[in-house]
């Protein structure tokens, strides 16, 4: 049994209202009393899609009283290119001028550089090299292992055994998906390593784990398959005090009128669970 965490606790990602513009989603986090928020690239049509200077979010967001804690992301971070580079340095640059404190790094998940040796050694590669864009700008790593079998980067242990390897310790965290974190059958957590949670749960009784996709991924609710109330619960004894961010993605989500009413369930949910005695 663990004490139930104030909303102080959770984060928002922008994937869950991706509908919304920036100053729209930030007063949805801000009317939940929800505190930090991640903002994405990919969403197009939205910040930083938009084109909406750096300054100008950073500014929205300090009106909204909130706290931006992560861009989402910088992919295919592990296939380190000049492009990859090109696209590093922009998305920190924006990151630290935006006030965003950290990048998510998301690996290749196409199937390709998955032997054993090529993979590691491209991991390697790309944390060396990332290490010192990151640093002079301030921005931290956020290194999210993913959970598909056709990922370049499925294992906590080895994003940790990489990251000591090159010594850059201060700058990486890893991501914990709880989503994630399910499918690879992960069994380590390294609560102490994560700077960042991401939340989310699967209700669909058909899917086999194996084919759990992205618009499976709905809020925490009690029909949730992924054991998110366990794995926040084990995290938590481990010492892991940073935030719990929703990230769902599923369209019956993003096509709510209202979204605040799910996240104060949602997060009611979780409370409940993590309050329930052990039995």
């Amino acid at each position: 049994m663990q004490d139930p965490l104030p909303v102080s606790r959770f984060a928002l990602n922008h994937m869950a209202a991706p509908r919304l513009d920036i100053a729209d989603f930030f007063a949805l986090a801000a009317r939940l009393g929800i505190r930090n928020v991640e903002i994405r690239n990919d969403l197009p049509g939205r910040a930083i899609l938009d084109g909406k200077p750096a300054h100008e979010v950073r500014d929205a967001a300090g009106r909204a009283g909130l706290t931006i804690v992560s861009i989402n992301a910088l992919q295919r971070f592990n296939e380190w290119t000049p492009q990859r580079e090109a696209e590093a340095v922009t998305l920190a640059d924006h990151a630290a001028a935006c006030g965003a404190k950290a990048l998510v790094l998301v690996p290749v998940n196409d199937g390709s550089g998955r032997g054993d040796s090529e993979r590691k050694a491209n991991l390697r590669l790309a944390l060396e090299a990332l290490a010192p864009i990151l640093s002079e700008r301030g921005v931290l790593g956020l290194v999210e292992p993913l959970g598909f079998e056709s990922c370049s980067l499925r294992s906590k242990a080895e994003a940790v055994e990489a990251i000591d390897s090159t010594g850059c310790g201060d700058r990486f965290r890893l991501v914990h998906d709880t989503f994630h974190h399910h499918l690879a059958g992960d069994r380590r957590l390294f609560p102490e390593r994560t700077g960042l949670v991401h939340i989310s749960g699967v209700a669909d009784p058909s899917v086999a784990i194996a084919e759990m996709r992205d618009p499976h991924r709905m809020l925490v609710d009690a029909a949730d398959r992924l054991g998110n109330a366990s794995q926040i619960e084990m995290l938590l004894a481990g010492g892991y005090a940073g935030l719990f961010s929703f990230e769902p993605f599923a369209p019956e989500v993003h096509a709510l009128p209202d979204l605040a009413p799910a996240l104060r369930r949602s997060m009611d949910f979780i409370n409940s669970e993590l309050s329930r005695p052990a039995a």
